[in-house]
């Protein structure tokens, strides 16, 4: 086996990079972590190559073992950018030095598979799921053309994977075509030997490198059901995602229209009302109840409600369930799967286990919610994820005030019975305090309870003029964004300078982000989504304005519930939970600004805690080294000068037209750069909307690419919308959102498929 240090050579080497001590230091690292058995996690700054830097030594591992490394990443963009273009590329570099071609595959959830059954009819009540029973439907011609088109993509696709099929389709149409692991009749389905499903898993126990995602990852480790191959080595990408990702795989959900949607798909098995009359009577038990957390325990009458809709659940699957489990088929077996779910979810609920926070929800289609989900995953991590492997852990923010501590803790690596683990920051190539400025506006007063002071207003528009545009901001609300939006559209309106603003949510995410990388003029405005997953390298993105310190809604039940125990212990509840999650957030935000070795620019914060409050210095410790100031003249002529000598904006490739009902063929996002950037931006594994990757082979899985503007949520409102025949002007103005973005979302897509758009609240 050839050396680590050959091997990385030849890898960067070949996609045309050069070679960063970083990288070369966390490779290293990471291949003494796979030696050892030591845990180990590494922050890698942007830039640093990080991609190849595990890739590189897990590859070399499992060809010399014989064992696959598992690689779970966060986001789809990330899955893909490794599938799609970091593995072929590597495999083709090291092929030379390891005397075969290097192996990989990606293994995801059961509903990314089209199902053969399905397709052949053994679930025969989908046709009504799909298209209604009485067969009218404003999209109905839409979703048969769309259900043509499935069942022909099915005849010749050798994956049945959901993103190989370009143009896609909406979730309605594909869910009426594929099945989840609780609807899968397993090996008792008569076509499992043709199973997509189980053709991917098997090749995946063949393969040198397995990629997949958080949930899978965690829903393998916590129930054994042993989809992944057996392996020695877990490396975990995005990181600092890893803990709400799984908290949120193993939250469930109760509300009284999921009893009816169980009743509808049993109701041809069931001879009694009793879980119809549990679904009303928990939805009465949930109407006088506010949203928030439930702090003193189940109230009386829901326990009631929910026992009652626990005990009906029971019956109906004791009538649905044949006395021979042969005689299972599929139609049974869904009406099994959605009772199951709605008796499991009721009984975890007054279980009221030690760690499981309750809490109420109101939702515009769904109306009254029931939550419960754990406070803290660390000990489930720690005994499920961290135990019998090795696990590499690696974010561009994982050290928080300066220190792994944080991260470690909520994983369940520090306290009696951790694993031993070591942390290490490998830096970034950027020169932060020659390329930027972290200016903060000390002047400004606080928010005040009426909204943005108009003082924040003024600062905006002259840090804008004196940046000619090029700016991204980063707000704690939308109602922020909008609201800053028009202002500065109004005071902009005819302006000789030609600055224009967009906002989150006016149309796709992805849209939007080419919009603001192709012209210098233009300034973007958002939220969440935009602090977590934008790439603009170039002069299109000079400033990066931030106007409030990110803490949790001071109401969200998980973190209020957190905060308690700590406090109750004795600890400091706000730096233990929402002083970290602010500095994550910040340094996510801070790192939206230099994309490349040669990006300049200031990242402006508005809120003067930056520098007055107590926990100030742990929020500046966790942002890049940035050039520090409160000195607004300094910020001003800096921003003019940038301004004045900046290049043009990296060139922006428009994808072709879309399609009535599916995604373009092509990217929706970009640019074509040197190949040193190229590596940079892969290697370096960022995600969300990129405009600085060259475009991937037309058909690939990256190739597919959703918007980035809507939330599951959004989804699901958006279809409930649709089937009880709301227009577009309606569902916008529920959704808060322009019509515009609204139709061009249901007509690319048939109805709202993207990334969150969670607004904060702020201290």
């Amino acid at each position: 086996m050839p050396d680590l240090d050959a091997l990385l050579h030849a890898a960067v080497t070949d996609l045309g990079g050069t070679e960063r001590p970083g990288q070369t230091e966390m490779a290293t690292s990471v291949a003494r972590a796979i030696e050892t058995g030591e845990h180990l996690l590494v922050q890698a700054g942007t830039g640093t190559g990080k991609s190849l830097a595990y890739l590189v030594p897990s590859i070399a591992h499992a060809m010399e073992t014989g064992k696959p490394v598992i690689v779970a990443t966060a986001t789809i963009a990330l899955q893909g950018q490794i599938v799609d273009r970091d593995m072929p590329r590597l495999a083709t570099a090291l092929t030379p030095l390891l005397g075969r071609r290097p192996t990989f595959a990606i293994v995801k959830g059961r509903r990314n598979y089209v199902c053969k059954n399905k397709l052949a009819g053994g679930f025969p009540d989908e046709e009504d799921m799909l298209f209604g029973a009485d067969r009218v439907d404003t999209n109905l011609s839409v979703r048969e053309a769309e259900a043509k088109r499935v069942r022909e993509w099915a005849e010749e696709t050798e994956t049945g994977d959901r993103d190989d099929l370009v143009p896609g389709v909406s979730d309605r149409v594909w869910r009426a075509h594929s099945v989840s692991a609780e609807e899968c009749l397993g090996q008792r389905c008569p076509m499992v030997s043709e199973c997509f499903v189980e053709q991917a898993r098997a090749a995946a126990h063949e393969v040198d490198v397995v990629v997949t995602n958080h949930s899978f990852m965690a829903i393998d480790s916590f129930e054994g059901r042993f989809m992944l191959p057996e392996h020695d080595t877990l490396v975990i990408d995005e990181a600092h995602e890893l803990v709400d990702r799984v908290t949120s795989t193993i939250k469930d959900e109760l509300w009284p229209g999921a009893v009816r949607g169980a009743v509808k798909r049993a109701s041809r098995f069931l001879d009694d009302d009793r879980l119809e009359d549990a679904a009303e009577a928990l939805a009465g038990a949930l109407e006088p109840l506010g949203e928030g957390r439930l702090q003193s325990g189940i109230p009386d009458a829901l326990a009631m409600a929910l026992a009652q809709v626990r005990d009906a659940a029971r019956s109906a699957l004791s009538q649905v369930k044949p006395e021979d489990s042969k005689e299972i088929d599929g139609a049974r077996q869904v009406a099994m799967a959605a009772l199951e779910e709605v008796f499991d979810n009721a009984e975890r609920v007054l279980e009221e286990r030690d760690l499981d926070v309750v809490w109420v929800s109101e939702e515009q289609w769904r109306g009254k919610v029931l939550h419960v989900a754990p406070m803290s995953v660390a000990v489930l991590l720690r005994d499920k994820v961290f135990s019998d492997r090795t696990v590499i852990l690696t974010s561009a923010t994982l050290e928080l005030g300066g220190s792994f501590d944080t991260v470690a803790g909520t994983m369940g690596l520090r306290g009696e019975g951790a694993p031993s683990w070591t942390g290490l920051d490998v830096g970034s190539p950027f020169d932060y305090g020659q390329q930027a400025i972290a200016y903060v506006a000390s002047h400004l007063p606080a928010y005040g309870r009426d909204g943005m002071p108009d003082e924040f207003l003024d600062e905006i528009e002259m840090l804008v003029r004196a940046a000619g545009g090029r700016t991204l901001g980063l707000f704690s609300s939308m109602r922020a964004a909008k609201y800053a939006a028009e202002i500065m559209r109004a005071r902009f309106d005819a302006d000789p300078s030609g600055i224009t603003f967009l906002c989150q949510g006016e149309d796709q995410m992805t849209t939007l982000v080419r919009a603001f990388a192709k012209d210098a003029r233009v300034c973007l405005f958002g939220t969440l989504t935009l602090w977590q997953g934008v790439d603009v390298p170039g002069s299109a993105c000079q400033l990066v304005i931030i106007d409030r310190i990110p803490f949790p809604r001071p109401d969200d039940p998980i973190t209020s519930a957190r905060s308690q125990v700590i406090a109750e212990r004795g600890g400091n509840g706000f730096m233990s939970v929402s002083a970290p999650h602010a500095a994550l957030r910040l340094a996510q935000g801070a790192g939206r600004l230099i994309r490349r070795a040669d990006d300049r620019g200031i990242v402006a914060f508005l809120d003067n805690r930056m520098m007055t409050a107590r926990y100030a210095g742990f929020l500046q410790k966790s942002l890049p080294p940035f050039f520090p100031t409160t000195d607004q003249a300094l910020v001003v002529g800096a921003l003019r000068r940038l301004d004045e000598s900046a290049p043009e904006p990296l060139a922006v490739h428009d994808p072709p037209p879309r399609t009535l009902s599916g995604r373009s063929a092509m990217p929706t996002a970009a640019v074509t750069t040197p190949a040193e950037t190229a590596v940079d931006s892969e290697a370096a594994g960022s995600s969300g909307p990129v405009a600085s990757d060259p475009p991937p082979v037309a058909g690939s899985r990256t190739a597919v690419t959703r918007g980035e503007a809507w939330s599951d949520q959004e989804d699901e409102e958006l279809r409930d919308g649709l089937d009880i025949g709301l227009d577009a002007t309606t569902i916008a103005e529920q959704l808060e959102k322009s019509v515009e973005a609204v139709e061009a979302r249901i007509a690319a897509l048939g109805l709202t498929v993207s990334d969150d758009q969670e607004s904060f609240s702020f201290e």
